[in-house]
């Protein structure tokens, strides 16, 4: 039998990605919300709440050109406790650097492959970060329903 190889364009595989993700974080209790201006304006891909208040940023590379020509990834580290990428499983892994965490996704789940350090944020930063996250999740929910 024939093998068949699917090609994905760069928006479909980001799709892709960020959906398998977002049920990854969703499986692991967190709150996952997706295109998350920060305050030094910058945008998080996928930002989490998790069970206990801990903040996540996980950046989606969708391809190895998307990773080189983005060198934007460390403007995150001040707005999160623990920081991924988030790549598609054909994606070559060892060109990532080690210090974020890893998680392999497709359109459907996502695995991590290589847990984030934790780097608690200070109190008033987190409080703010929490804040902005629910004004907004609340703000989405209300557009949807209007």
């Amino acid at each position: 039998m024939d093998s068949v190889v699917l090609a994905f364009s760069r928006p479909d595989a980001t799709s892709a990605v960020t959906r398998g993700a977002t049920r990854l974080m969703l499986e692991l209790g967190h709150a996952p919300l997706s295109e998350v201006s920060l305050p030094n304006g910058r945008r998080a891909d996928i930002m989490t709440l998790g069970p206990r208040g801990e903040i996540g940023i996980i950046e989606v590379k969708s391809s190895l050109e998307d990773f080189r020509a983005d060198k934007k990834w460390t403007d995150y580290a001040p707005y999160c406790d623990s920081f991924y990428f988030a790549v598609a499983p054909e994606f070559p892994q060892g060109i990532l650097p080690q210090e974020p965490g890893l998680i392999v996704a497709d359109g459907f789940n996502g695995e991590v492959m290589r847990a984030a350090p934790l780097i608690a944020l200070s109190g008033p930063r987190r409080k703010a970060l929490t804040l902005a996250f629910a004004r907004l999740a609340a703000m989405r929910e209300l557009m949807t329903s209007v």
